[in-house]
């Protein structure tokens, strides 16, 4: 039989000549892709600012009080057009930091009654009078009704000064307005930072809303001008907190100081 020339021939692997079947193999190779540095934008932290009103007569201290704060005197701005000195006062606590804007009349006050403006948007007040003058104390009642009727119902401390002159004019128990119209009242000595936190400690946990809130930095002040009596002072404090004790004078019974 003759050989088919169209045949496809035998894939005999042992055949001469044959080409074995070749595996493929794939082989992967691994490229790295460079990492791409992804810049993270952090907004800046609002902290809180409350503006805070500071009246009271010429003369009772309320500019070197607000001056003690040496931040505060570093970075103060003058508002001419009610002529007014502003000072940023910032304070750490345990629920964070804070900063007053402390208005400050500039002596404004001296020259009649303050403008509505300096009121305006007013968040809390500081009603201040000399301790060594009984007028400023007996115009208390004028600077809180002019507080009131521009910023109602706004948390209010009364602050009497110079506490550390022994000759003092309106004595601690003599001290009632503040108890008629349930505000805080603290005695100071500017010169010496004699309390100097305390009024602001009251309003922080007035505004924050928690009576617990500490400040949680010392505060940072100029040097003391003055030495203060400290049996003088620990007397006072027994006065103060005795006061919740005795009754409150009829209308007008404080009206000889």
């Amino acid at each position: 039989m003759e050989a088919n020339p169209f045949a496809t021939p035998s894939m005999n692997a042992s055949a001469p000549g044959f080409l074995p079947t070749m595996q493929t193999q794939t082989t992967v190779t691994e490229f790295t892709v460079p990492s791409v540095e992804t810049t993270v934008v952090v907004p800046e932290t609002t902290v809180p600012s409350f503006k805070l009103v500071l009246v009271g007569d010429g003369g009772t201290g309320k500019t070197t009080f607000v001056k003690r704060h040496l931040t505060g005197e570093f970075e103060r701005k003058y508002i001419a057009t009610l002529g007014v000195e502003v000072h940023p006062l910032s304070f750490t606590t345990t629920r964070g930091d804070l900063r007053f804007d402390v208005w400050d009349t500039a002596g404004q006050e001296k020259f009649g009654g303050l403008r509505d403006g300096y009121y305006i948007q007013g968040q809390c007040g500081i009603i201040m009078f000399d301790v060594t003058s009984r007028i400023t104390y007996r115009s208390v009642p004028n600077w809180h009704r002019d507080l009131e009727r521009v910023c109602e119902g706004i948390p209010v401390v009364l602050v009497g000064n110079k506490v550390d002159i022994k000759e003092r004019k309106v004595k601690t128990a003599q001290v009632t307005f503040h108890r008629k119209k349930n505000l805080h009242y603290v005695e100071i000595s500017a010169k010496s930072n004699y309390n100097f936190e305390k009024p602001f400690l009251h309003l922080a946990r007035k505004l924050v809303g928690d009576n617990h809130l500490e400040f949680a930095a010392p505060v940072a002040l100029k040097p003391a001008e003055v030495e203060v009596d400290a049996a003088m002072l620990a007397e006072y404090e027994r006065e103060l907190e005795g006061l919740a004790q005795i009754p409150l004078p009829g209308e007008g019974e404080d009206d000889d100081l």
